[in-house]
């Protein structure tokens, strides 16, 4: 039963970034006491997402320092609000991107809080219902209204679930939405954090998946994870035998590249899906007429809602479905990022929060 005798305001420690370059420092802050709808998780877990790099370094924005960041969290639940009933203390939890949204406009009343009318509260550099701007999880505690929390089942390792929460669920939306299922014939363009989750995915969809990676040394890893080719996307690479050879494309890559290299390979009407996002001021280019020719699309999609966040960790558990990850303390986060932006990770590191 939820507990009325509800705590806080509750001390947290965390791994700051107090400007745009220099490394992570200790500290310490208040979450807010629990509302009624409130669950209060300790965090265990934290992966890296490219996206915790990109807002530091203010390539989609100014930010508000010190800040905080890290939207891949898993955790259990140590206590709950009075009118909190989808979880008991002791719950096995995971927090994606968001914390919040509007819930009334016809985006989230659909179940696509993700792409909320009037804006979502993110998990980190967000403005908060209080005003204050949240932080995430390179932290040991945090305080979340339980509409906005999943489940993770035991099925999961806990530490491994932690990139499913963004990386996982921004990979599986446009694989479902488009249609990925056995038959079709699908290009994963990138195999980091996300493309190597992707590839997993679409496989187990029952896709034929080919990896395009302009890291040589990963064609055995994308093959153990289900894909059926790889082809190294080298200057000079012959993409020949795959004109106009795929359902659907899905591009993971957050760097500017060119894309009219890989339009050519969609069959008639089929969709070129965009997810990796990188410094907004290097745009991607790609000439009209590579679109026209077989009717094709470019797109983008944005994470998921919570409802699908859940489906894709049921899904996952219920496959034997789990991110490659490194385990590394809360002093080595810096190290990671330069890992991360060198392409070196392998293929996603996750801080153990408790472990120090």
């Amino acid at each position: 039963m939820p507990n009325a005798n509800v705590k806080g305001p509750y001390p947290a420690e965390g791994m700051a970034a107090y400007a745009p370059t220099g490394p992570h420092k200790r500290m310490t802050f208040q979450r807010r006491a629990l509302g009624p709808k409130d669950v209060a998780i300790k965090i265990h877990y934290g992966a890296i997402c490219h996206s915790d790099i990109h807002t530091i370094h203010e390539d989609w924005g100014p930010v508000t320092f010190p800040q905080i960041v890290g939207h891949e969290i898993t955790g259990t639940v140590v206590e709950v609000g009075s009118s909190a009933s989808k979880f008991a203390v002791g719950a096995r939890v995971g927090v994606g991107t968001m914390v919040n949204s509007c819930r009334v406009c016809a985006e989230c009343q659909a179940g696509h809080e993700n792409y909320c009318l009037a804006g979502n509260v993110q998990t980190y550099a967000s403005k908060d219902r209080d005003g204050t701007i949240t932080q995430g999880g390179y932290s040991t505690f945090i305080v979340v209204d339980e509409d906005f929390v999943i489940r993770v089942p035991d099925a999961l390792d806990l530490a491994a679930a932690a990139p499913l929460m963004c990386a996982g669920i921004t990979v599986y939306s446009p694989l479902r939405h488009w249609g990925v299922s056995a038959g079709k014939r699908v290009a994963i363009v990138g195999m980091g954090g996300l493309g190597h989750l992707a590839v997993k995915l679409a496989s187990a969809l029952g896709a034929e998946v080919t990896v395009f990676t302009t890291s040589p040394e990963k064609a055995s890893d994308a093959k153990r994870f289900g894909a059926r080719n790889v082809v190294v996307n080298r200057d000079g690479a012959d993409f020949a035998q795959y004109r106009h050879a795929f359902d659907f494309a899905l591009d993971t890559v957050p760097y500017k590249h060119d894309l009219n290299r890989f339009i050519p390979m969609l069959k008639r009407d089929a969709t070129y899906c965009r997810v990796g996002v990188g410094n907004v001021a290097d745009s991607n280019e790609i000439g009209q007429m590579g679109l026209v020719m077989y009717r094709n699309a470019l797109a983008g999609s944005n994470t998921g809602g919570i409802r699908e966040t859940q489906d894709l960790v049921d899904f996952c558990a219920l496959h034997r479905i789990q991110p490659e990850i490194t385990k590394i303390a809360m002093d080595g986060i810096d190290d990671a990022w330069t890992k991360v932006v060198a392409k070196q990770a392998r293929y996603r590191f996750v801080i153990d929060v408790q472990g120090r």
